[in-house]
């Protein structure tokens, strides 16, 4: 069944491809944004996980025309690394209606090791390696609301680690919806199937943003819950966050 899917979406890709490929009058432009955040439970980039302590998020863009370099960086509150992500991106469809991009990336997830010896104990820092592939197409039926599908895929570079991990969510963005004329929220509901190595899971987790008007600081709630799963971890997690915003945009002028 998963072979099929990921069959439909390479497919769905190479569709979009011959579809949509066009010649660009607009000149291009370079971009710089991100969003960092501030949070009492960090989430892994699969939302089943969490570091369980508070934490701060960078969440970065640098890019040019359908290119970007996104590098996700992540330390516990007290400044000691947890992951660094570094994606790199392309926009393979930029239609009103349909967008998908395709990316890939290394990471390196950082894990407290105590090793014994002659009867003294000294804490390391080690470093599992990792190497993660992703396709994100999504479908708006209006211009507030998004049907998605995120398949991320990822490979253990050594042989202590999980191996292949496959994770694959369909969402729904109801994005900013007005409250009033200063406040909106944005509401993500999202359901996934994850499979590590033999072990599978069932989840479904929610993020709600909420935004005010001209404000780059938003606050936002995301909560995950496990439906049926045979892998580790905990049945329900969530955070609080405070995120701070921002975007710059530079056209390339000859």
């Amino acid at each position: 069944m998963k072979k099929i899917i990921l069959l439909l979406v390479l497919c769905i890709l190479c569709v979009q491809i011959g579809i949509c490929q066009q010649s660009d009058s607009i000149k291009p432009t370079s971009h710089f944004s991100g969003v960092i955040t501030a949070t009492n439970n960090g989430i892994s980039l699969i939302p089943s996980f969490s570091l369980g302590k508070p934490a701060v998020l960078f969440d970065l863009s640098l890019g040019k025309g359908k290119w970007s370099f996104d590098p996700m960086l992540r330390f516990g509150i007290n400044g000691k690394p947890w992951a660094f992500i570094f994606w790199w991106r392309y926009k393979l469809v930029t239609t009103p209606k349909f967008k998908m991009s395709v990316g890939a990336h290394p990471s390196f997830v950082f894990r407290d090791v105590s090793v014994t010896q002659n009867g003294i104990t000294k804490n390391y820092l080690n470093t599992q390696r990792f190497f993660a592939w992703e396709a994100t197409p999504t479908y708006f039926v209006h211009n507030k609301i998004g049907l998605g599908m995120h398949y991320l895929g990822s490979h253990g570079l050594t042989k202590d680690i999980v191996q292949y991990t496959h994770f694959i969510a369909f969402r729904t963005f109801f994005n900013h919806i007005p409250l009033s004329h200063q406040f909106d929220v944005t509401f993500i509901p999202q359901a996934f199937y994850l499979k590590m190595d033999k072990l599978e899971g069932k989840y479904v987790n929610a993020t709600i943003i909420l935004a005010k008007k001209n404000l780059p600081i938003t606050f936002s709630f995301l909560a995950s819950k496990a439906v049926a799963t045979e892998i580790a971890g905990k049945d329900f997690i969530w955070s609080l966050a405070l995120n701070y915003n921002f975007n710059k945009t530079y056209v390339l002028r000859k």
